[in-house]
């Protein structure tokens, strides 16, 4: 379809605001309704992080009690795990996969509607529990036993929140399956798909694998609570460690779950701004499918201090400093698209750079505690707190802030300000380190993670990084302008290929994007995909 066809099939197709929003089958809608979602749930989790942040400023208790502390860590946990990374991951994939593969839409279009309407009902249920007689869960995301058995009437609550949260991925992860399986344009060989859609395939596999683990953890924990069972009850002859190795083997890959889509976002962007096709093409896919397959087998590093037998502790050590390898290749691949590279700084090479050496430093420190040895020293303690935001925060949500500067004039058929834009980075990245970076010294210290008062000893650190936090929360609000601006109010209309040496099917479409993608099958031509040159 030419492209003039295809606009004008974009604006005579009306809908109103009901249908198009709450009934819609269509996978830009859906895909905005997920980015919506996230964005809310980032606000909200982010204002749990600035209270917390805001108790923890000086030794003393002074805005909170201890347990709506620990309340708040523990939400503020789900929600930027369950409510921002993971939707809006999804909120891209549903954008991009049809456009990249050339397919008009999701294979299960209505299947996508439900996948996403399940969601607010189950983080409504989830804050809903704050207001609950005995409060929220104040176990910490992991909900360990017996202490989350302990909590208020909240807890089945909470349990029926995380069944949603897990059938929501596992239908999305189903349709886009289906999807890449199924809708991919004649010719457009599975070796000859953008990384990004590569990265989405390989983690589909790994929800799906997964979720079911953490619904049969919860639900065990229910029977505990509501029917007399001691899976997880000492006293009862069950073991709580039991709940620990099925949590992980959730958990761990759930880690690559929430980076290896961030990982096909980076690998779109450098080679663009880079002009140069990307580095080891096939290198990078196996790579990912490597990382998938090893995060099955290296749960118990999150358990070194609850008394594994040694041989255990070796063979889990060795096996998670393993996925440095296929990690490693990853970050030599993206240097070296880079290397002699026609670079160009635009706002989405900006935030992909940022991403690889902020990740670089949760990754570096992420190889300090696979070592057991050294694992006792770091274990509970703010160290601990620092890698995983680097990882998560400096890697997972850079990456999708990068996604959404990169696509976000495609969506919207206008170009946003550089300016505003560019702050918004540099703010981000200079406070993201204020916060986080002093957390390394206050755990080598010995600082405990989980606690709202602490030794004066503590005091500095804590106060620069608090000092970090508010700046990087408020920092956002200039996002929020920048997107705002760029739907509604930027007279600067964007052309097809928006970036000069972007390549791949979604360039071809017009600026904004048609409402059915590829109404018919385009014709591939391996010179104009992203990733064509494949002898790497």
């Amino acid at each position: 379809m030419s492209s003039t066809a295809q606009a004008i099939h974009h604006e005579e197709h009306h809908q109103g605001f009901f249908e198009r929003w709450f009934m819609s089958t269509n996978h830009k809608d859906i895909g905005t309704l997920y980015l919506s979602f996230s964005f809310l749930m980032l606000f909200v989790g982010g204002s749990f992080a600035m209270l917390i942040r805001g108790e923890l400023f000086e030794p003393g208790l002074q805005l909170i009690q201890p347990y709506f502390f620990n309340e708040l860590t523990a939400m503020h946990g789900l929600v930027m795990i369950f409510g921002v990374i993971m939707p809006s991951f999804v909120g891209l994939a549903n954008w991009m996969i049809p456009m990249q593969i050339g397919a008009p839409d999701m294979a299960l279009p209505r299947l996508n509607n439900l996948s996403f309407w399940i969601l607010p009902f189950a983080f409504v249920l989830l804050l809903s529990t704050f207001f609950m007689p005995g409060g929220a869960p104040a176990a910490g995301w992991t909900m360990y036993p017996p202490l989350v058995l302990q909590g208020g009437d909240s807890f089945a609550f909470m349990i029926f929140a995380i069944h949603l949260m897990g059938i929501s991925s596992i239908l999305g992860s189903i349709n886009i399956i289906a999807t890449i399986l199924n809708l991919r344009a004649p010719g457009l060989d599975l070796l000859k798909m953008p990384m990004f859609c590569w990265s989405w395939l390989i983690t589909s596999f790994l929800v799906i694998a997964v979720m079911p683990v953490l619904a049969g953890a919860v639900t065990m924990m229910l029977f505990d609570r509501f029917f007399g069972t001691n899976f997880f009850n000492a006293a009862g002859g069950g073991d709580p460690v039991m709940y620990q190795h099925v949590f992980w083997f959730f958990g761990h890959p759930e880690v690559y779950i929430m980076i290896l889509p961030a990982f096909g976002i980076i690998s779109e962007i450098v080679p663009t701004f880079s002009r140069k096709p990307l580095f080891g093409y096939k290198a990078m896919v196996y790579a990912i499918a490597c990382i998938a397959f090893l995060s099955f087998i290296v749960w118990s590093h999150h358990m070194f201090t609850v008394g594994l037998p040694l041989g255990a502790e070796v063979f889990f050590m060795f096996s998670t400093m393993l996925i440095a390898v296929p990690t490693g290749v990853k970050i030599f691949n993206w240097v070296t698209t880079m290397w002699r590279g026609s670079l160009s700084f635009e706002v989405p090479m900006l935030w992909a750079i940022a991403f690889i050496v902020l990740f670089s430093i949760g990754g570096f420190s992420g190889v300090m505690m696979a070592l057991v040895p050294a694992d006792f020293q770091y274990n509970q303690t703010y160290f601990i707190v620092a890698h995983f935001h680097y990882v998560l925060v400096g890697g997972a949500l850079f990456a999708i802030i990068a996604g959404v500067y990169y696509w976000l004039p495609k969506w919207t058929g206008r170009m946003y300000s550089e300016f505003w834009a560019k702050l918004h980075f540099w703010s981000s990245a200079i406070s993201v380190n204020v916060l986080f970076f002093p957390q390394h010294f206050l755990g080598l210290a010995g600082m405990p993670r989980r606690i709202p008062d602490y030794n004066v000893a503590f005091a500095d650190w804590n106060m620069v990084s608090s000092i970090g936090g508010f700046w990087f929360g408020a920092t956002q609000l200039i996002f929020v302008g920048v997107v705002i601006h760029c739907i509604w109010f930027s007279k600067q209309k964007a052309a097809p290929r928006v970036w000069e040496h972007a390549y791949g099917l979604e360039w071809t479409l017009p600026s904004p994007a048609p409402h059915h993608s590829f109404t018919v099958p385009p014709v591939i031509d391996d010179t104009k995909l992203a990733h064509g040159d494949i002898s790497h």
